[in-house]
């Protein structure tokens, strides 16, 4: 079945049909004239008033620098006697009098008080108060100022620039006034718009010229390509409806394998309204096939299904759950996969499967009735003959040694018979889902690996194997004390069976972001990279008669992993041979 057609001749689609848009544009002018000269005028004209109010302020940038040029070589003929020297002043005033020297602006003496004592343009008897002008105020701060704005006593627009004069004594500089230069500066529109005007119309026409020859240009090409394009509109009519049969041939054979799949199968919109349901999914909850555009919550009947569509909607990620559901007053379980619709995406919509493992699920009912009733079963003539084994120990007389060693084996062989039933017995209790909860409870950890450490001290006593814990005193969680317990013990244990004497086992404890952590770490012999996928099934040894030798049952990881699974963590191992094990336990905290 070929799936990828449809998106490659849809990609060449793409293409041909970006040529086309561009061959398309000379037509767009030719059919849009007027709109493009109209924006092109508006183009323009924002061009234009940008460079005349450049223009502006350059022009009063310029006429200030040289107000302020203007000001500071005056300002080596102004004294500061002509603030309170009349002498002085009237020979300063006299300057302005010789034709020679006359200054092209207008000059204003202002004394401390803000009082004009000079303007060569307006009486100062008539001119008000200076001292809250702006350019006064900056001079006294600066010992320069300028500002622009229309003047009270001319009414005309001026550009002044004000230098403080300082009286200099033996001790400091004070202040005794201001000299003032102003310029009038004519209104922008008047003062431009005759320059302006000669440029705007030039460019108008420029722009005009252009557009007429684009105009006519693409009447030429227009009409070259209104035929060419006609033919390749035909061409591409006839490929589209080709493409479109191929892909609706697809459509429809990916539709018929989809309804001919054993399993249930729906897919969701990102409002979790069914897309597309399968004829074994509508099956399996009452309905005929047409179910589209039903709620999932309606359909199944189900807040389990709804919740964990809702998750792979909101995170982007699979979930996998088992769904329970009776069916003419018979268990059925499904084990159900969801998973969001394209490529690392969230919010598009989401698939949902259904597979039936209910014969799967009897089967391993069936397996651990099975397991649970021979282990029952057994206990007891492996106790008879394990307690019958020690009665001859303990009551044989001197000389019958072969006697004393036959019951040894049977005694030590009854040993491991007992330990294996009573770990298939705890296993088939841990997979048990219709026991009871287990009873969760905040404790302090620190305490409980000494106790499970406490357990296997005479083992370890044996080998010389010491035991290091490092956990914080203050460490507490929320575990089933008695389970975490026998899988450190386990964990433990298997320390001790595979490792060197006057070798060393530490126990770590600590949280980790939102996870307990809890490691064994052993200088055992390894465990070889081919067996470390296996290591936690049951009845798996990596070493079978040394397993033997060491009485394991091959049940004890298998038990430390259903414990970390009810505790809704997992267990792993690290490992190389000759080089030690690190078993750990990942628990959510």
């Amino acid at each position: 079945m070929k799936l990828s057609g449809v998106s490659g001749t849809g990609l060449q689609a793409n293409e041909n049909g970006m040529r086309l848009i561009f061959r398309l544009f000379f037509i767009f002018i030719n059919r849009s004239f007027a709109a493009v000269i109209v924006s092109g005028f508006i183009v323009s004209l924002y061009f234009i008033v940008g460079v005349l109010l450049y223009s502006n302020m350059q022009y009063n940038n310029i006429n200030l620098r040289n107000l302020e040029n203007t000001a500071k070589v005056l300002k080596n003929f102004t004294p500061a006697a002509v603030f309170s020297d009349a002498a002085a002043y009237e020979e300063w005033v006299s300057r302005f009098d010789n034709p020679q020297e006359k200054i092209p602006c207008r000059v204003t003496l202002i004394n401390r008080n803000g009082v004009v004592l000079f303007d060569t343009n307006a009486d100062k008897s008539v001119m008000e108060n200076h001292l809250d002008r702006e350019e006064f105020q900056l001079a006294i701060r600066d010992g320069f100022g300028s500002s622009r704005r229309r003047s009270a006593t001319l009414g005309e627009n001026y550009i002044y620039a004000a230098i403080a004069i300082n009286s200099t004594n033996e001790t400091n500089d004070q202040f005794a006034g201001i000299l003032r230069l102003s310029l009038p500066v004519p209104d922008f529109f008047p003062r431009l718009l005759s320059s302006a005007i000669p440029f705007l119309v030039g460019g108008v026409l420029i722009i005009f010229a252009f557009f007429i020859w684009l105009y006519r240009l693409s009447q030429s090409l227009s009409r070259e390509i209104e035929g060419k394009l006609n033919m390749k509109l035909e061409e591409k009519t006839i490929q589209l409806r080709a493409e479109t049969i191929e892909a609706e041939a697809e459509s429809r054979q990916r539709e018929i394998i989809l309804n001919s799949i054993f399993e249930g199968l729906v897919t969701l919109d990102s409002r979790l309204n069914i897309v597309h349901a399968n004829p074994r999914i509508c099956s399996l909850f009452g309905f005929d096939t047409n179910v589209n555009g039903m709620p999932l919550l309606e359909f199944s009947n189900s807040a389990e299904f709804e919740e964990a569509a809702k998750q792979t909607l909101e995170t982007g990620k699979s979930f996998e759950f088992i769904f329970r559901r009776y069916s003419s007053g018979a268990e059925q379980r499904f084990q159900v996969r969801t998973a969001p619709l394209g490529t690392g995406s969230k919010g598009q919509g989401i698939v949902m499967v259904l597979g039936d493992i209910s014969r799967q699920a009897r089967l391993e009912q069936v397996r651990k009735d099975f397991v649970a009733n021979v282990s029952h079963e057994l206990r007891t003539p492996i106790q008879v003959v394990k307690g019958f084994a020690e009665n001859i120990l303990s009551s044989l007389p001197d000389g019958m040694e072969d006697i004393r060693r036959f019951a040894e084996i049977i005694e030590k062989n009854a040993g491991i018979m007992e330990n294996i039933t009573g770990d298939l017995l705890t296993l088939v209790n841990l997979e048990d889902e219709n026991s009871p909860r287990l009873q969760m409870e905040e404790t302090l950890l620190a305490p409980l690996l000494a106790e499970a450490a406490g357990m296997v001290e005479i083992s370890a006593m044996k080998k010389n194997i010491s035991i290091e814990i490092s956990c914080a005193s203050d460490l507490r969680v929320k575990i089933c004390a008695s389970l975490i317990i026998q899988a450190l013990v386990n964990l433990m244990d298997n320390g001790i069976k595979y490792s060197d004497s006057g070798s060393s086992i530490k126990v770590c404890a600590f949280k980790k972001s939102n996870e307990l952590i809890i490691e064994i770490i052993d200088n055992g012999i390894g465990i070889p990279a081919e067996h470390m996928s296996r290591i936690f099934e049951r009845f798996y040894r990596v070493d079978r008669a040394r397993s033997r030798e060491a009485g394991g049952t091959g049940l004890g990881l298998a038990i430390v992993r259903h414990i970390a699974l009810l505790h809704k963590g997992n267990a792993e191992a690290e490992s190389h041979a000759g080089e030690g094990s690190v078993f750990r336990l990942r628990l959510p905290v």
